[in-house]
């Protein structure tokens, strides 16, 4: 094995996207760059600071050099509802541009804010859709890196699907299409591409573009996968982006200690040790762990439909919930609490999730597809039956049941409208959830080739994250880069 790389004592400066599933691999790249010596400033606005806070304060109990910085959003001047700093607390999709709008006014009092740091920033990391910072980075003359949440299937897919105009030229949102030059054949609909039922405007195009271009100025990507995940992917995405492209994850695995894990994004809604323990008294395997994200809202009618599959598998379940309207809380009290109490684990709210997919009595992960949950429950060696909702979810979808072959369909096919997930009524019926789980859990032979190949991948993704693994060397090959690129600015 190669000797350990010296410490840096570069100076990153990272801008996460204010959403809990960009968030929170942020926080974990600034626990790993720390981790090699670097020193991190983390600059979000004060409610994403504040669920980070406590993550962050063990962070630097334990001698890592990680400053968290808060920046007031201007909410009113982008007409924001007061308390309106993160996506998942919009009230709708309108937002969503309100929201993009008080990201932009963030420019200056954040150039202004770099300017008083000591010692000067050296590079800036920051999600894809703060373009701004390429000029930023440039007017301080240090490198940006652009961070990419999503895997570079997804990438890969979307960079083809823009540069084919295949969008452009299918007439039918559900007309289904081949994306041209991909390393698979990936055959899905238009609405499974842009992962929204709403019409692509000019505006948001414009706003596409204008990201793509901050991309290519910038002086390199940082994607959030492994290299033996997706191989054939990364290779086909570094070619066509022309550009550094490292890939440093599943960067989950960079918690060690219990509460990090727990806390992860959020203060966990439920004891860890409660969690534990009554995962603790399930059979190996038999637990289903059902969670769709931090983003998705699932409508009163289908969140009963889905309790009444989970009740018809008769297998144990841990159900994490968002939903708190009162017509769903009345049929929770009305006897269902009752009827599963003895399987069924409710948690109401933000869920330990990384630990409990790693505990041996998870067998299977419902999931909204989210990216950040996708690598945790291959770490984790979980395979998943898929209900995506919208963004990159469908793509990803693809990805796990197609390419990977670790999971198995639920049956959405058609994106759901942040904010307006009522008027969709119910897409999973209680016959859905349960065919989709007893087939994902099946002791056949299709069952027990998904858990073979999902536990192959977790023991990839630990060792691309362990000293001398792949993500471990390209944490390292972007240190070493940047290092030499501020020395040759210096000169």
């Amino acid at each position: 094995m190669a000797p350990s790389p010296p410490p840096t004592d570069l100076h990153f400066v990272l801008f996460p996207l204010m959403a809990q599933g960009h968030l929170v691999p942020m926080v974990d790249i600034a626990r790993i760059l720390a981790q090699r010596g670097a020193t991190v400033t983390i600059i979000t606005t004060p409610n994403d600071a504040n669920r980070i806070r406590p993550v962050i304060s063990r962070a630097i109990e334990a001698k890592l050099k990680i400053l968290l910085l808060e920046l007031q959003p201007r909410l009113a001047e982008a007409g924001l509802p007061e308390g309106c700093e993160s996506f998942d607390q919009l009230p709708s999709f309108e937002y969503w541009k309100n929201l993009s709008a008080a990201i932009d006014l963030l420019e200056q009092p954040a150039e202004d804010l770099l300017r008083e740091l000591s010692p000067p920033p050296d590079c800036i990391i920051s999600d894809f859709l703060f373009p701004w910072t390429t000029d930023v980075a440039r007017r301080f003359n240090i490198p940006r890196l652009v961070f990419n949440g999503p895997g570079c299937f997804f990438l890969l897919c979307m960079h083809v699907a823009i540069s084919s105009n295949i969008l452009g030229d299918t007439e039918s949102v559900n007309e289904r299409v081949v994306l041209p030059g991909l390393p698979d054949r990936i055959e899905v609909t238009k609405l499974q591409i842009t992962g929204s039922s709403k019409a692509v405007t000019k505006e948001d195009m414009n706003s596409w573009v204008r990201a793509v271009d901050a991309e290519k100025a910038a002086y390199g990507i940082v994607v959030h996968t492994f290299n033996e995940l997706e191989p054939e992917y990364v290779k086909e995405y570094t070619r066509v982006k022309e550009t550094k492209v490292w890939c440093i994850g599943p960067v989950s695995l960079c918690n060690k200690n219990g509460l990090d894990i727990a806390e992860r994004g959020n203060k966990a809604a439920i004891n860890e040790h409660s969690c534990l323990n009554w995962l603790d008294e399930r059979e190996p395997g038999s637990v289903l762990y059902v969670c769709l994200g931090s983003l998705a809202r699932v409508s009163s009618k289908q969140a009963i439909e889905l309790g009444l599959g989970l009740e018809s598998i008769n297998r144990p379940f841990i159900w994490c919930i968002r939903n708190k309207t009162e017509e769903f809380e009345t049929w929770l009290s009305q006897g269902f609490v009752d009827r599963v109490r003895d399987r069924g684990l409710i948690i109401h709210g933000w869920a330990p999730q990384v630990l409990i997919l790693s505990h041996q009595a998870i067998g299977g992960f419902l999931t909204h597809c989210g990216w950040n949950s996708t690598l945790e429950s291959v770490s984790a060696g979980v395979p998943m039956v898929t209900w995506p909702f919208f963004a990159d979810q469908f793509l990803n979808e693809t990805f796990i049941v197609e390419i990977l072959k670790i999971g198995v369909r639920i049956g959405v096919q058609i994106p759901v409208v942040y904010g307006e997930e009522d008027k969709v009524g119910v897409l999973v019926k209680k016959e859905d959830v349960k065919k989709a789980v007893e087939c994902l859990m099946e002791e056949d032979e299709d069952g027990e080739e998904r858990r073979k190949r999902v536990m192959e991948l977790a023991k990839m993704a630990k060792i691309a994250m362990a000293e001398g693994g792949s993500s471990y060397q390209n944490v390292s090959s972007l240190i070493q880069d940047i290092t030499k690129t501020i020395e040759k600015l210096d000169i």
